[in-house]
């Protein structure tokens, strides 16, 4: 390892994170009964901009008054670049109560802009003496997000995860899609002609580079990794697929832009029985070869080590928290 130590961010579940509009206030008790693990009340993109002082009102009221359980809640703001941030940060931060656990920044471009909410919340904090100390989550959605990403992952000490928002990213970047995240038949290979003249086609994951360059920032610098929309919420299949390329880069949780889309997160995002059941036994199986002064040990006709074993460990404390949730 590395001389340099991480700071891990806040431990929070976060396989799940449901995206409610502050403009419809009617949805947010539903949500609170959802099985969420993060809930973000969304002043940005969701709302029209006739409708954001009444949403930001809204969510105002509703962080204090509904019961939201043990879920981490969210409010995501409007963009740097716009003329409603400021008042969402200010109104939030002075007038919600100390139930809100983060904020949500959307479009983060450069280190900057991370700083200068940074500087906003924290003068706030100050003077209206808020005890809980509130978080960020950074959506990355433009290609200079993406371009100045390791910067902004180590901007504040208030950064908690990375989003992929793979939408805005697609504009920015000029990507030839009109879907949320998802496939895209044009992103593919043929194969070579075979002796009968046949040729396959094999997809590709257009978003593969994007979502693992994410990661590689988010856990270089102790934050969780968070994929964010898939579009098509009548499609599970594809949101499962998405969910699981996610995972396997390294994502702990995955965006739901609709109710049916929470269970799916939780199920992809948790480990199942037996991941955890052979998570303990490379757990045990170490244990007793460390008693023997080994430092590898042979399980299942497979090699295990010491990094064996930080692996299993990430896996059985996720089933904990979960099962603790």
């Amino acid at each position: 390892m590395s001389f340099k130590t991480i700071a891990l961010a806040p431990n929070r579940l976060n396989r799940s994170e449901l995206a409610v509009p502050g403009s419809n206030p009617k949805l947010f008790e539903k949500a609170a009964r959802s099985a969420a693990d993060v809930i973000f009340l969304d002043l940005e993109d969701a709302v029209a901009p006739d409708d954001k002082p009444q949403a930001r009102k809204n969510i105002i009221q509703a962080v204090g008054d509904i019961d939201w359980g043990k879920k981490s809640l969210a409010v995501r703001i409007n963009g740097l670049d716009t003329h409603f941030m400021y008042r969402d940060v200010v109104d939030v931060l002075e007038q919600s109560s100390d139930r809100l656990d983060l904020i949500m920044i959307p479009k983060v471009g450069t280190a900057a802009d991370v700083y200068a909410v940074d500087m906003l919340v924290t003068q706030i904090e100050a003077a209206m003496g808020r005890k809980k100390r509130i978080g960020f989550e950074l959506i990355i959605e433009t290609a200079l997000g993406m371009q100045n990403i390791h910067e902004i992952a180590a901007a504040s000490p208030r950064n908690e995860s990375l989003h992929f928002g793979v939408a805005d990213y697609a504009a920015s970047t000029r990507a030839r899609t009109t879907s949320i995240g998802g496939a895209n038949p044009d992103y593919a290979v043929l194969t070579d002609a075979d002796d009968a003249g046949a040729r396959d086609t094999h997809w590709g994951d257009m978003w593969h580079y994007a979502i693992s360059r994410m990661v590689v920032a988010a856990r270089a610098n102790g934050l969780r990794a968070v994929d964010g929309p898939f579009g098509n919420f009548s499609d599970a299949d594809g949101y499962r697929s998405a969910a699981r390329r996610a995972a396997v880069l390294g994502c702990e949780g995955k965006w739901a832009i609709h109710p049916s889309q929470v269970s799916l997160g939780n199920e992809v995002f948790s480990p199942s029985e037996k991941d955890v059941a052979q998570a303990r036994r490379i757990i045990a199986a170490m244990k007793e070869a460390e008693a023997q002064g080994k430092g590898a040990v042979s399980l299942d006709g497979r090699l295990i080590d010491y990094a064996s074993i930080r692996q299993a460990e990430v896996l059985v404390k996720k089933a904990e928290e979960i099962a603790a949730q």
